[in-house]
């Protein structure tokens, strides 16, 4: 199967504007790309890339006065497959869990883990370990939260979607990954394109979606609280500690979002003479 992405985004600036923009796919499916998505800006500025402290590659420009136009259009190979489920997957003991996973069990901007440990243990204590108790978890935040765009807010924080019960997806996952630390699990907030692909489409706007990947059986594992079943066509943008780390643009001055529009559908399979050559990592 083959996904077909990218987006538009229009700032507004009164003045020069420097922004970091987490827009990319991420590297880790940079194999699969048969188009793939450099940005764009209109118009022409100067782009340097870089890769931040969680490989998640970034890019710097300085937004002119005026409007700015960035977008990107690539083609992703997929398997067409949903996200696996692993049941059997073991929770590990926190003295066994690798050091570069430990980061993930820590309280962060939007995952307040002191205020959720004590609600955290008397839901899910008696939960099955390992992936069952990730599942549990999903289980609660799902029917927990009420989901509407009109909800949502760029402050909320973990905390806050479990007082308010309702939220969009980067709510789910914050308190869904809040939770998972507190019950001694690591795990990491995502972003990326995840399209109507093998659901009934829906009239709401596209938009980048939000959701986690947690640390049992020896791997990291995907998990979507709002959706709460596996899905097909899934395309990783970012991972990090929570929406702070893989906040898709950054700007340091004034600015209007004027345009914001994202595309993620499969394609018809094209015959075998007409399928282009995939780019190679």
């Amino acid at each position: 199967m083959q996904v077909q992405l990218g987006y538009e985004l229009i700032y507004e600036c009164p003045q020069p504007t420097p922004m970091l923009l987490v827009l990319n796919v991420h590297h880790s499916r940079v194999a699969d790309l048969v188009v793939p998505d450099p940005l764009v800006t209109d118009p022409p500025v100067p782009i340097h890339g870089y890769r931040d402290g969680f490989g998640n590659w970034c890019n710097r420009i300085v937004a002119p006065t005026g409007q700015i136009r960035l977008s990107a259009s690539g083609i992703i190979n997929d398997t067409g497959e949903p996200d696996a489920v692993v049941t059997g997957a073991q929770q590990h003991p926190v003295p066994e869990l690798p050091d570069d996973t430990l980061v993930f069990l820590l309280g962060s901007r939007y995952c307040e883990t002191d205020r959720l440990s004590e609600i955290a243990w008397s839901l899910f204590g008696g939960t099955p370990l390992g992936w069952g108790r990730v599942q549990a978890i999903c289980d609660y935040v799902h029917q927990h939260i009420a989901f509407g765009y009109e909800h949502a807010r760029a402050s909320r924080t973990a905390w806050e979607a479990f007082c308010d019960r309702t939220g969009v997806c980067r709510d789910y996952a914050h308190l869904a990954v809040a939770f998972c630390r507190c019950m001694n699990i690591p795990a990491r907030y995502c972003t990326g394109y995840l399209g109507d692909i093998g659901v009934p489409v829906s009239d709401a706007p596209m938009d980048f979606a939000g959701w986690f990947e947690a640390f049992v059986g020896g791997a990291w594992h995907t998990f979507d609280a709002r959706n709460n079943v596996p899905r097909i066509g899934r395309v990783l943008i970012a991972r990090g500690r929570d929406a702070a780390d893989v906040a898709i643009t950054t700007t340091f001055g004034p600015n209007t979002l004027v345009n914001f529009s994202v595309q993620t559908e499969a394609l018809a399979p094209q015959s075998p003479a007409m399928r282009p050559e995939p780019i190679r990592a």
